[in-house]
């Protein structure tokens, strides 16, 4: 169940460009994620990367250009833009369809040896506490001494007024963004449902959510005080936002 590279190429793009009207300076926090994920694998031979929530490869593809001795294991639970990684983005990374934080979801991975980082963009905030707790717990388990844990994602403060002002100063950014990206999040889907060659994977992504559920219900609801509240639990001692703009971040958590 394939997709031709034309195809992907067209779908991906497309997916980037309508990304700029989330994700604050997203290839800035990209850079970012890349930058901490560089630093702590400095010196270490083929470094192993975990890309929570990888979508269509966005992120695995700038790490893989920037560490290309780097193993990359990307995954999701969506197999329409898995398929599209796979094949536009076929030698950034091994693409293995999960649920994160599902029963045995870690032992799935294949993992041969410890993790060196272990990155994620958007892709945690529909994780409940309990589920986001045993997650924090089981990668935290899978990296090495030193390894790192990077969350690009919005994060409210807690409580007005900062939640409120950092809130609006990304909502802010997002509006001015808009001005540049002529898709959003609905519309791309919309579109891509139409194309016939991606037919069998949207059936295919229909029956993954039903059978998992939809995983859009958090929506940020975890403070950024809880979240590394919820880190501290997992085993991380050293945690620290490393960039920020508005409620958008960039959280690194080091394992001892």
């Amino acid at each position: 169940m394939g997709v031709s590279m034309a195809t992907a190429r067209l779908w991906v793009e497309r997916w980037e460009s309508q990304q700029q009207r989330y994700a604050i300076d997203r290839e800035e926090r990209f850079t970012v994620i890349a930058d901490v994920v560089e630093h702590v694998t400095a010196g270490r031979a083929r470094p192993l990367l975990l890309d929570l929530g990888c979508g269509p490869g966005s992120l695995a593809a700038r790490l893989a250009a920037r560490m290309p001795d780097a193993d990359i294991v990307a995954v999701d639970m969506d197999p329409l833009l898995l398929e599209l990684a796979r094949t536009h983005h076929s030698s950034a990374a091994r693409y293995e369809e999960t649920v994160i934080g599902a029963d045995g979801w870690a032992d799935s991975l294949g993992l041969n040896r410890p993790l060196d980082a272990a990155v994620s963009t958007t892709a945690l905030h529909y994780l409940s506490e309990p589920v986001l707790l045993r997650t924090y717990r089981q990668l935290a388990a899978l990296l090495r001494p030193g390894g790192v844990l990077v969350n690009g994602d919005h994060f409210a403060q807690d409580g007005p007024p900062c939640s409120d002002l950092t809130a609006q100063v990304g909502r802010r950014r997002a509006e001015r963004a808009r001005t540049h990206a002529h898709e959003d999040w609905q519309s791309w889907w919309t579109a891509a449902a139409r194309d016939p060659e991606l037919a069998d994977l949207f059936t295919e992504r229909e029956q993954r959510q039903t059978a998992h559920g939809n995983h859009g219900g958090n929506d940020n609801a975890v403070t950024l005080a809880r979240h590394t509240e919820l880190l501290r639990r997992a085993g991380f001692d050293h945690i620290t936002p490393v960039w920020q703009f508005g409620d958008s971040h960039v959280l690194v958590a080091v394992k001892d």
